[in-house]
């Protein structure tokens, strides 16, 4: 069963989908509703959830959930 957690939310929230089917896996290339538009949404989510700023860098490296929450992890954010 895959963990719903806040980042969990935060991408099911943007991208209009249900927390359970999403997982660390998910990423554009997997997940639908996942384009650049919402791609653009979720960063300014994910900056207004956890209280971050990213730079250019960290969102192109935003692949996935499991890359956003390593990126966020490095920032010292608690996910």
């Amino acid at each position: 069963m895959p963990v719903i957690d806040k980042l969990v939310e935060t991408f099911a929230s943007v991208l209009k989908l249900h927390p359970t089917s999403l997982t660390d896996d998910s990423s554009s290339e997997n997940t639908q509703n996942w384009d650049s538009l919402s791609a653009a949404r979720l960063v300014a989510a994910i900056e207004e959830t956890f209280n971050v700023e990213l730079t250019t860098t960290e969102i192109l490296r935003m692949r996935s959930i499991r890359t956003t929450r390593d990126m966020l992890r490095r920032k010292g954010v608690s996910v």
